[in-house]
């Protein structure tokens, strides 16, 4: 008899953005960056998902099964900012958003965020 495959868990960690600390649940597997923040309500404010590539790429992120919007942030292995998409609804599914530049991590947000703690291009993301 197979055993069944044990639920992963998300980490849980505090991170800095600019200026701004920041609790993040981690999202480093394949199958928990497909669950990503998809049938949740909501994101407490000073919280938010990250998102942690194998290599840099042009990870695109849909909003399939979202409730709510969000902001999502691209850096670059170093942590540094390279894109923001801001307010993204979830109507906009199936469509999916790319970074300008091929990107490690990626951080959403609740809506509105980046702009309410000045996370800009070139801010840098401290893990």
């Amino acid at each position: 008899m197979a055993l069944a495959p044990v639920p992963q868990q998300l980490v849980r960690m505090q991170i800095q953005v600019g200026d701004t600390p920041l609790a993040v649940e981690v999202a480093d597997t394949e199958s928990l960056r497909e669950q990503g923040l998809s049938g949740r309500d909501s994101l407490p404010e000073g919280q938010g998902m990250l998102f942690v590539f194998e290599q840099d790429g042009l990870w695109g992120i849909w909003m399939k099964d979202m409730r709510f919007p969000i902001d999502i942030v691209w850096a670059d292995a170093s942590g540094t900012v390279i894109t923001i998409a801001p307010g993204i609804a979830p109507d906009t599914y199936p469509n999916s958003f790319y970074p300008t530049a091929p990107a490690r991590y990626v951080l959403e947000l609740p809506a509105g965020f980046a702009a309410a703690h000045d996370i800009a291009i070139g801010s840098k993301i401290v893990i």
